[in-house]
């Protein structure tokens, strides 16, 4: 197999073992965190923010009020997608991913501070939907210049599985945030809706720093660098997405948004639909919330290895066609008021969505010609978060009230695997093909693959 082709079908330098340990270490961190950033929000979505930031609601409306902040965060993630896949194209993969780590940590801290409706009254949630917005911007540059950095570093035949380092950050940031919330809720009691959930928030800035020690001494990406040298850099690299790359663009949007339609409702959704309308303990929730997090953890692994070996088409097209399956099932045994079920359904939902999620990076790395690579996956998978996760629980919250039951909600969750299928479909062939050769200007022609 040959190293990966870069503009003109030269390979790039190779990276040392060691040196790719420490990116891989850097992305599944530094993604953690920011994941972690974005989940504490969603948790306090569920749990603690319809009360403190929209308390003149009744509770359901309080929380779809709450859930479309949570939402705000991802409407503006294209923009930021925009902004440093700029950035990222022309100036540096390397310099944007701190930059966005250290900006979307700061938004967190600032939240923990906010004053509530009670002492600043309307201003309180406009200040809090603010903030999200900001740290949505700043998230948009994040997961798809760490996927970049990753998979154009990676030898051939391994990109899937080391790509798997910066989805796992998302497990990771999981796990931190449901511990940070269930060990704070236990020390703080009765207060934890007062002032004791601040506390995870806070603690965004001691990850901040460890994220920047580990982010700060990685190299710049080999492809990066060989474009630089050749001044192959663009002024407008987006330009050079919707020019040549439409198709794929497409592709990526509709693939990260079945996935994320389902992952949000687990993730988020599920935190105050099983505490709130069925009656578990919030403790059992959060818990099971966790497991489903190890799982994932171990899987996206699983599923990188088998990508490299039988091709990250029919992977992740597994991981969608679990989505549509397992969409009722995971809502009657939620519905059940088993708490078995309740981990059955929630453990199995992270463990399938695994085969979807594992494979990305190398997946939307191959999509791109590396001069417009960072904008093309940064826009790409922004988009399909917005259109899915971004927008799931708020419409989850209004299916529920619709139909007076999840089933509008499974429908929702089925129709959204498809979608990812459809996505798959449209990208199998240059997926298979693999990595671009073509530079961009030679683009007017049918562009040729590297082929493994």
């Amino acid at each position: 197999m040959t190293a990966l082709a870069s503009g003109n079908g030269a390979p790039t330098r190779p990276t040392p073992p060691d040196e790719m340990r420490r990116i891989a270490l850097a992305g599944a961190f530094g993604t953690g965190i920011e994941l972690y950033d974005f989940l504490v929000f969603g948790l306090a979505a569920g749990l603690v923010f319809p009360h403190l930031f929209f308390p003149h609601s009744d509770p359901l409306t309080g929380t779809l009020a709450s859930f479309m902040a949570f939402g705000a965060g991802f409407i503006s993630r294209p923009l930021g997608g925009i902004i440093f896949g700029h950035f990222g194209d022309r100036v540096s993969r390397k310099t944007m991913l701190v930059i966005t780590l250290l900006a979307t940590g700061t938004c967190t801290v600032c939240m923990g501070l906010l004053p509530t409706y009670q002492t600043i009254g309307a201003l309180a949630p406009v200040l809090l939907v603010t903030l999200r917005v900001l740290q949505g911007v700043f998230m948009g540059g994040e997961q798809s210049g760490a996927f970049i950095m990753v998979a154009e570093h990676a030898p051939a035949g391994r990109k899937a599985f080391l790509g798997a380092s910066v989805t796992a950050g998302s497990p990771i940031g999981s796990l931190l945030g449901i511990t940070s919330f269930q060990v704070v809720a236990m020390i703080t009691g009765s207060a934890f809706g007062v002032w004791g959930w601040r506390i995870p928030f806070l603690a965004s800035a001691i990850l901040i720093a460890i994220g920047l020690y580990v982010r700060v001494g990685i190299s710049e990406s080999p492809e990066f660098e060989k474009l630089q040298a050749e001044s192959r850099t663009r002024k407008v690299p987006i330009a050079g997405v919707f020019a040549h790359a439409l198709i794929f663009l497409i592709a990526g949007i509709l693939v990260n948004l079945g996935f994320n339609q389902f992952i949000f409702i687990v993730n988020s959704f599920t935190t105050s639909y099983a505490a709130k309308t069925i009656g578990f303990q919030q403790a059992d929730v959060l818990l099971s919330g966790m497991a489903g997090s190890a799982g994932m953890l171990v899987a996206v692994f699983v599923a990188g290895r088998l990508a490299d070996r039988f091709g990250m088409v029919r992977v992740m097209a597994t991981g969608a066609l679990f989505q549509v399956v397992w969409a009722f099932p995971y809502f009657w045994m939620l519905n059940s008021s088993n708490v078995a079920l309740l981990y059955l359904a929630v453990v199995s939902a992270y463990i399938g969505l695994s085969f979807t999620f594992g494979p990305m990076a190398a997946y939307y790395v191959s999509l791109f010609r590396p001069e417009h690579r960072y904008s093309g996956v940064a826009l790409s998978y922004n988009l399909g978060a917005v259109l899915g996760g971004g927008l799931s629980p708020s419409i989850a919250t209004a299916l529920l009230r619709h139909f007076h039951g999840s089933s509008g909600i499974s429908l929702y969750i089925a129709a959204g695997g498809l979608v990812t299928l459809i996505g798959l479909a449209i990208s199998a062939h240059q997926v298979r093909r693999g990595s671009w050769e073509a530079t961009v200007e030679d683009a007017a022609q049918p562009a040729q693959a590297v082929t493994r």
